[in-house]
């Protein structure tokens, strides 16, 4: 091979390397500018400010401190206090309580669909998810009416004797709980359903026909199949319920509050921005965390790579 052929052929390598990397900056290069702007900008700025003092009307001011990260742990110039850990527990049990529900009530509408003819299954999933089209707020609007003290549904409780008259199920600590479930069910169904989708029926037979019936040919044939798609909903309904603000201030009226609430009224209600700042840093680690025990978790049961987002 000539050496001017060999030139030749190395401008044409660089040339395609060059076209490539032209291309994908084109094509990938807006969606990154604009999660750049405005996701990692604004992120940056929001716990940049958990590190500074607290002025007057509460903006963030010099010099920069570790105080509102001390706040976070309950420590004040009133001495410790274990109201963040209270809201932080009461945020965990209502979002793991949240997760709980969904995965119950998506069994069984998941293998209600999967079992329909394959022509119904898209349009019997799309009733599922239409709702979660409609705005967070104006659905949980729609239940502050069902479950207000009026509703049909607050009569029959009444009726039975376990709500006094003229109250409702709204506000309360149920009321959240039931629009946490609501709002988060549609993602813990989907990746279910792609779950159960892909399910080995042989395996099932094989379980009724060494005599396994009921929750044990579940447990041993249908819920290791569907583990990696039980993962990936767990994350998507546990890790957003858990900082959830709009159900909990609406739904819950005040009676429970949640660390979304709680970040919400140190920018709003009673100005605090390094602390509130400094809630923020604390609920991502949390969310680091909880998302890196569930990685361990998948790899330990199998199936990790199916179940990572």
């Amino acid at each position: 091979m000539s050496a001017a052929t060999a030139s030749r052929r190395g401008s044409a390598a660089r040339a395609e390397r060059f076209g490539r990397a032209v291309r994908l900056w084109v094509t990938a290069g807006p969606g990154l500018a604009w999660i750049v702007a405005f996701l990692v900008l604004p992120s940056a700025i929001l716990l940049g400010i958990g590190f500074f003092t607290s002025g007057s009307y509460g903006g963030p001011e010099l010099p920069l401190t570790l105080q509102p990260l001390r706040e976070v742990a309950g420590y004040s110039i009133l001495g410790w206090s274990s109201g963040n850990i209270t809201v932080l527990a009461r945020s965990l049990i209502q979002a793991m309580s949240a997760g709980v529900l969904t995965v119950l009530f998506a069994y069984p509408v998941v293998f209600f669909i999967v079992t329909r003819p394959p022509a119904a299954r898209p349009l019997l999933l799309l009733f599922i998810v239409l709702p979660s089209w409609t705005n967070q707020v104006v659905r949980t609007y729609a239940w502050m009416e069902l479950l207000g003290p009026e509703s049909a549904l607050s009569h029959l409780v009444q009726s039975l004797g376990l709500l006094q008259p003229h109250l409702g199920l709204f506000p309360g600590v149920l009321a959240m709980q039931i629009g946490l479930t609501y709002n988060y069910l549609p993602y813990m169904v989907v990746p279910l359903y792609a779950a159960a989708e892909k399910l080995d029926w042989a395996l099932v037979e094989a379980g009724r026909d060494l005599y396994a019936s009921g929750p044990r040919l579940f447990w041993n044939t249908v819920f290791p199949q569907t583990l990696p798609g039980l993962l990936s909903g767990i994350i998507l309904v546990v890790i957003p319920a858990f900082g959830d603000y709009v159900v909990p201030t609406l739904l819950g009226g005040g009676k429970s509050m949640m660390i979304g609430s709680l970040i919400a009224s140190q920018f709003l209600e009673t100005p605090n921005w390094p602390y509130g700042a400094a809630l923020t840093i604390f609920m991502l680690v949390f969310t680091c965390a909880g998302l890196l025990a569930f990685r361990v978790l998948s790899k330990r049961l199998g199936g990790a790579e199916e179940s990572m987002m």
